[in-house]
């Protein structure tokens, strides 16, 4: 039976392309029917609230709907994407009445979750929503594809929005001046990067790019894994065959996939070659198992043909006629070096090609990770893959790069200055978090009751043991689950894969012990036994049933389950051993087939390994992590957190054994827990920064990439953002310090500025009492220390000490100004800290040397030398001094002097640069010091609450070598 209604409607919309317009006129000429019904907007209102589940109509008018709520740039409407104001403004526009905007609403509710953030240069705008759809061949078939695979239409609308923010931030493929972009795209860890640039490669060649390049990670099994999903979704059937007759199985010998279960089924099919539809081939340079090689057949395929050779190959008559070239190259010298070799001899056309190059895992290899220390008379010396990745875009003039990454702190690094590295000048895009994505806020309480820790992570403490059995118990447990839900249909299932992820070292010999262990380990947990019954039945009514989501099947007993663990058990054991090992440093160490998660029907096993599984590597079913390595930087940490993902159908069943009291170097431990919490919120920090400056103003940006104000942070001091070697170009632009001491050291071995110096303390000198106090620092269980002392007073305001301390001159700025940039903020921006209590200690009598300094009541002068070879001073405060500062700090400490919570407490010394008495009495003769021979050296320790509720306590910026010694960015607080 035709349906009249949803095909009206479907031409009435088709028609709306640029926006919704009086919908019963259009319905009035587009209606063939002779049904008066088909235009009877109550009769639509009807259908919408009768409608059932998978009413075409209804899904028409979602995906509409969804589209214009998201719409981030229009010019139909001023109202904002993904608010109640855009869709009154669009059912206003559609001239709908109260009960049927009513119905809409409710049929199709407003999108409201954030979209993508932007920071981006002013550009050309030349890719329009017009100019889109009208060339979309290959992003209507993956668009297609991603809605076969059961993506909702806020997910492919959201996507389509990201990618469109990428494409029209890209140059224009046929503008005849030659200009490279480059742009920094930032996800979440396994959040689906991959369907982004994917959906992004999609629009680039449908706009006119016609050499695409994907750097795709630097092992064969993350390169193979790229080109799969591009094959799959993307290339298709009809240009991976390139005219071959799928039933002609000994023509097919040799072609990809024939190994594969999902081919040809899963693959797209564009019905037919593309060139024959009247759109354009695309013609693979890398297959599944072969990464580019300098073949003669390969340079020709680079060689582009002209329809009309009097004109460049940019020009609209040559472009869009000609064929897509793709690659998925890996991160790997000799591989690189061919395809630049090749691009070489192909000449000048070179110059005439729009080129993508897309960058996945864009912090990993592709940064200059040399010392500018060490460069030679001011030259850049590039380590191989950033001086290949630079060689491609000289080469390539018309070249974009794009960047994809979860961690990006490595690339804001990057300097700059330097035009021919990779630093994202033109744009810098924050990817939403997807919905369905399992990632901070379900395995951390940043916010709330703890309820997420409760649910899916179990410590590893000293007194708990090392839980590895537990671990060991709630996979097989899980699995069996898994197996329970898929025989009761739930939507996710069947459950193909199924893993365990086990990360206690870097040290490939500590992994084959650890196999050896849990190998050891499965043989003797009896779970064909009692016993082992017995632990599986005890642990799925103390944790999976309490924590089972209301929505999913749980089983009420275990006599329920016990059928399904028989077979978990035998699936995990299928081979003989559930173990397999993941590192090596060759590629044949990762040639293993039950780790092909494509071509294996079922993996069901616990991966045990180090570095090789925490980059890039997606594994399939991960459902429990046993996780206690140990890493000092922040990216490196968070890469590692392969539970993060989409686990549709078993969310609930998500285990994270995690180490909460891990050894760290000499009688310290570390709670790795903690450490994951710190980087969730560096990151959540930089992306709440660049939100705040993603709003134009005026219609303009606020700020470019290039002028990101300082925007990463650490929450945690040993934890850095990076590694050292990616952190050469970082400059630390503030350190907070709650509750901690703060020593500048550098001070100026000039005379004449040590004099000036001394000068600007003259009011805080003259403010001192002279009636010495006592301090205290009572002995107790974690000190010896009970020495007292007594000490000069004065109290100084906040103002006062941040005017006071903004004039000294340094011998090293750079050491105190990220202090002061926080000490200035105490005013209410940051924290308040209202004054500090100015404490000058006095040395005992029998080596005190008293004198006045600039008319002061006598102050006791301390000796001090510098480092050897250094201008900076060993130390300045003593001991027993910093200890009681430090207990009026953290509470009561003294019983002559309390402070309050907003007071912090500074220790200052007159010190005079010296090794002996003598040449401390030199340098105050008669009692009266030398201002120019005494040293006003201070240590400052603010209030434990001098913080704001982020916890962040440094911030980062990149050094630009072309504006040296210009401020990124001055911005307003807010």
């Amino acid at each position: 039976m035709t349906d009249h209604l949803f095909n009206l409607h479907g031409d009435v919309l088709a028609s709306l392309r640029r926006g919704p317009k009086a919908f019963a006129r259009l319905a009035l000429a587009h209606s063939e029917s002779d049904e008066p019904a088909d235009i009877d907007l109550g009769h639509f209102r009807d259908r919408l609230v009768a409608a059932g589940p998978g009413d075409e109509l209804v899904a028409l008018w979602h995906r509409t709907l969804t589209a214009w709520d998201l719409a981030e740039q229009t010019d139909w409407s001023d109202a904002p994407a993904r608010t109640d104001a855009r869709r009154t403004d669009i059912l206003d526009r559609l001239g709908f009445g109260a009960d049927l905007r009513k119905a809409l609403d409710e049929a199709v509710p407003v999108f409201k979750e954030p979209g993508a953030t932007v920071i981006s240069k002013e550009f050309t705008s030349w890719y329009s929503r017009d100019a889109a759809a009208a060339r979309a061949f290959y992003w209507n078939s993956y668009e297609q594809t991603l809605r076969g695979k059961g993506w909702s239409d806020a997910a492919v609308s959201s996507l389509d929005e990201a990618s469109h923010a990428v494409v029209e931030r890209l140059s224009d493929p046929t503008r005849t001046e030659a200009y490279g972009s480059r742009g920094l795209v930032v996800g979440y860890v396994q959040s689906g990067k991959t369907a982004n640039f994917t959906g992004v490669t999609a629009k680039a060649i449908d706009a006119g790019y016609r050499l695409v390049i994907i750097l795709g990670g630097t092992l064969n099994l993350l390169r193979g894994q790229t080109q799969r999903r591009l094959d799959m979704e993307l290339i298709g059937r009809e240009n991976i065959l390139r005219g071959t007759d799928p039933a002609d199985t000994d023509a097919l010998i040799g072609v990809d996939y024939q190994d594969d279960e999902d081919w040809p089924a899963k693959f797209v099919s564009h019905g037919g070659r593309p060139s024959t539809l009247g759109s354009f081939d695309i013609e693979r340079l890398t297959t599944r198992d072969n990464d580019y090689k300098s073949l003669e057949t390969g340079i020709r395929a680079l060689e582009f043909d002209k329809q009309d050779r009097t004109q460049p190959l940019y020009s609209p008559d040559n472009l869009h006629h000609a064929a897509a070239r793709v690659m998925v190259v890996k991160k790997n010298s000799s591989v690189l070096a061919k395809l630049i070799k090749d691009l070489k001899k192909i000449g000048p056309i070179l110059s005439e090609v729009p080129t993508l190059i897309i960058d996945d895992e864009s912090d990993q290899a592709s940064v200059n990770t040399t010392d500018p220390k060490k460069w030679e008379d001011g030259k850049v010396a590039r380590k191989a893959i950033n001086g290949q990745i630079t060689q491609l875009l000289g080469l390539l003039p018309r070249a974009q790069y794009v960047g994809y990454t979860a961690t990006p702190f490595a690339n804001v690094f990057v300097d700059p200055g330097d035009e021919e590295d990779i630093f994202p000048r033109d744009f810098l895009i924050s990817l939403p978090r997807p919905t369905g994505y399992m990632g901070v806020q379900d395995f951390h309480d940043l916010e709330s009751d703890g309820t997420a820790e409760e649910t899916h992570v179990r410590g590893i403490y000293d007194d708990t043991g090392d839980r590895l059995q537990e671990a060991l118990d709630a996979f097989v447990l899980t699995g069996a689950l898994k197996l329970y839900r898929a025989d009761r249909d739930v939507p996710a299932g069947p459950f193909r894969h199924h893993t365990m992820l086990v990360h206690e070292s870097v040290q490939q010999r500590e992994h084959a012990a650890l196999a050896l262990r849990i190998n050891s380990m499965w043989h003797r947990s009896a779970y064909t036994g009692q016993e082992g019954h017995a632990r599986l039945s005890a642990l799925l009514a103390s944790d999976f049933q309490r924590f089972a989501d209301d929505g999913l099947p749980t089983p009420m007993s275990y006599d329920d389950l016990r059928p399904y663990v028989s077979r978990a058990r035998q699936l995990i054991n299928s081979g003989g051993e559930p173990v397999i090992i993941v590192n090596g440093a060759t590629e044949r160490d990762y040639e293993q087939a039950e780790l092909d998660f494509d071509r294996t029907p079922h993996v069901w096993k616990i991966l045990v390994g180090g570095t090789k599984l925490s980059r890039g590597f997606t594994i399939e079913g991960l459902t429990v992590t046993y996780y206690r390595r140990l890493a000092q930087q922040a990216d490196t940490l968070m890469q590692m957190g392969r539970w993060f993902g989409f686990r549709p159908g078993y969310r609930d069943l998500v285990r994270l054994y995690i180490g909460r009291e891990e050894p760290m170097g000499k009688k310290k431990t570390v709670d790795l827990y903690e450490a994951f919490e710190a980087i969730c919120r560096d990151e959540e920090t930089f992306r709440a920064q660049l939100t705040r400056y993603a709003t134009l103003v005026d219609g303009k940006p606020q700020i470019t990439p290039a002028q990101i104000p300082p925007l990463v942070s650490q929450h945690l001091s040993w934890l850095k953002p990076a590694a050292r070697n990616k952190m050469f170009n970082a400059e630390l632009v503030e350190i907070r310090s709650p509750g901690q001491p703060i020593e500048p050291a550098a001070y100026p071995a000039d005379a004449a500025a040590t004099r000036r110096n001394t000068e600007r303390w003259r009011p805080l000198l003259n403010a001192l009492g002279s009636a010495p106090v006592t301090l205290t620092n009572p002995s107790d269980n974690t000190s010896s220390l009970s020495r007292n002392f007594s000490a000069l007073t004065a109290t100084i305001s906040h103002a006062e000490l941040v005017s006071l301390l903004s004039a000294l001159e340094w011998d090293r700025p750079e050491l105190f100004r990220p202090h002061l940039t926080y000490l200035a903020q105490l005013d209410g921006r940051l924290a308040t800290v209202d004054e500090w209590l100015v404490i000058v200690p006095q040395l005992s009598r029998s080596n005190r040397t008293e004198a006045s300094i600039l008319g002061s009541v006598p102050l006791s002068l301390a000796r001090r030398s510098r480092q050897a070879g250094k201008a900076v001073f060993g130390r300045i405060s003593g001991v027993e001094h910093r200890t009681s500062a430090q207990r009026l700090i953290n509470g009561p400490g003294s019983v002559d002097i309390s402070v309050s919570p907003t007071t912090g407490v500074m220790l200052l010394y007159p010190v005079v640069e010296s090794q002996n008495d003598a040449d401390t009495s030199a340098a105050a003769p008669h009692g009266v010091a030398d201002p120019s021979k005494v040293t006003m050296a201070f240590t400052l320790i603010p209030p434990k609450s001098a913080i704001d509720s982020t916890r962040q306590l440094l911030r980062f910026q990149a050094k630009d070598s072309s504006h040296a010694r210009d401020v990124f960015v001055t911005t307003k607080s807010s």
